[in-house]
């Protein structure tokens, strides 16, 4: 019978290795080899990941990939991807190719401006709070020029804080709203810093006011937080082109492919099951890139999918058009990224990563994920609307059912070349593999 642990995070690495797999695993023994196979032989380099996170065991591996051949605003790529799931990398790829010839991506960003909050109770009448807040607003940043001082020198800082009435949702709910730039860092940590200072001076001066006589009238923050939900934070990428050049093969003209990608979309536009999984398509494309750059990737997702609901129903985040003959596929979505600090300037492959990517600013990092986005969302679309999603996806899968099925590497060259004339589907493949094992018995 397993029991609670006491002091787990005191223990050394062995024992927590030791204590994990003889409790929650049948065969503790083969469990410490898969860990310890997974540890770098690299002392230093292996002490910097244990460190990364609390109670490590062992490193959790994702493959890191290359799509090459992305033109952004006429500068060549090879954009770096960190993803486990099959096609990805040859989907983004794939679109990338299709668009060189075509103009490639254009980008820019239309906005960097971040949020965070203090979030407090007050009760009492709102017009005192109000002239508060207008008296004491040059303390409040006064008393956070220490936290600012070496982010204004990079162009960033504070940018504005309001007091927002949030008791038509919640009673004596309100809100100091601030905005912030942060230059090339993704800034949690500098928001967070201020956002503290902020409410500790508000409440500070709050106990020290004169407006406030009455015991009734109390305030109480109740948390300061940045907001994952960036709206103001935005880039935009598009790619287009005469209708005529969109058919690269004899199985469908352009006219008729734009048709479909058109039509395509605007489904996802309306329809909120399709949607969901049109947007995660394209999450497919930024969330690699954002966590091969070493970014918070669930950060990213929370705000763009909030994003996509902005207007009361989840829709897609793409837009697709025909005008005058060319055709438009764009994508508008909140991204608030960073090219200093954290992971990125911690992990090597991250920072192996950003070189690759031509050392970005926070700015241009921004351009590359959206368009990472929009080209496999492209993709995606694409096959759904000519040869099917599976076609494609499932070739690439058969890697992993063959691995799966522990075929060995003359068995994979017979199957794949197989699979080139026959649909793959997991059924399918075992038959296959059965018979030639069957074959060579």
């Amino acid at each position: 019978m397993i029991t609670p642990i006491e002091g787990f995070s005191k223990l050394t690495k062995d024992q927590k290795i030791e204590w994990i797999a003889k409790n929650y695993t049948v065969n503790s023994e083969e469990t410490i080899q898969i860990i310890n196979r997974y540890w770098n032989s690299d002392d230093t380099l292996q002490k910097l990941h244990d460190e990364f996170i609390e109670n490590t065991i062992t490193n959790y591996y994702l493959p890191l990939g290359i799509a090459p051949n992305f033109l952004i605003n006429n500068k060549l790529y090879a954009i770096p991807m960190a993803i486990e799931e099959s096609s990805v990398v040859a989907a983004a790829s794939k679109a990338a190719k299709f668009w060189l010839n075509r103009g490639g991506f254009k980008t820019s960003v239309i906005n960097t401006e971040k949020v965070g909050q203090v979030h407090f109770m007050y009760h009492g009448a709102i017009a005192k709070l109000e002239k508060f807040f207008l008296d004491i607003k040059p303390i409040l940043l006064e008393d956070t020029a220490i936290l600012t001082k070496n982010m204004e020198k990079r162009g960033g800082g504070i940018l504005a804080i309001e007091l927002r009435n949030k008791t038509k949702s919640l009673e004596d709910y309100y809100q100091l709203h601030c905005t912030f730039e942060t230059q090339d860092a993704m800034g949690a940590n500098f928001i967070n810093s201020c956002l503290e200072q902020l409410a500790t001076t508000f409440k500070r001066e709050f106990e020290n006011s004169s407006l406030f006589t009455s015991s009734q009238e109390q305030l109480e923050v109740v948390m300061s937080i940045l907001s994952n939900y960036v709206p103001n934070c935005l880039v935009k990428a598009e790619v287009s082109c005469p209708v005529s050049q969109l058919s690269d093969d004899k199985l469908i003209t352009g006219e008729e492919f734009a048709k479909k990608m058109v039509r395509a979309v605007n489904i996802a536009k309306v329809e909120p099951y399709r949607a969901v999984t049109h947007n995660k398509g394209i999450m497919n494309g930024i969330d690699a890139v954002v966590l091969a750059t070493g970014n918070d990737f669930r950060a990213v997702e929370a705000g763009i999918h909030a994003y996509a609901a902005k207007n009361g129903q989840y829709t897609s985040l793409t837009n697709a058009s025909v005008e005058n003959d060319i055709f438009k596929f764009s994508i508008d979505i909140p991204l608030a990224l960073g090219t200093v600090g954290g992971l990125t300037s911690l992990h090597p492959l991250s920072k192996l990563a950003l070189e690759i990517l031509q050392k970005p600013s926070a700015r241009e990092l921004m351009q590359i994920v959206a368009v990472a986005g929009l080209a496999q969302n492209f993709a995606a679309v694409r096959s759904l609307v000519t040869t099917g999603i599976q076609q494609g996806h499932m070739k690439m899968h058969l890697m992993n059912i063959l691995n799966q099925l522990g075929a060995s590497e003359t068995e994979k060259k017979a199957l794949i070349h197989h699979f080139k004339s026959h649909t793959v589907t997991h059924s399918a493949v075992i038959t296959e593999y059965e018979k030639l094992k069957n074959s060579d018995v």
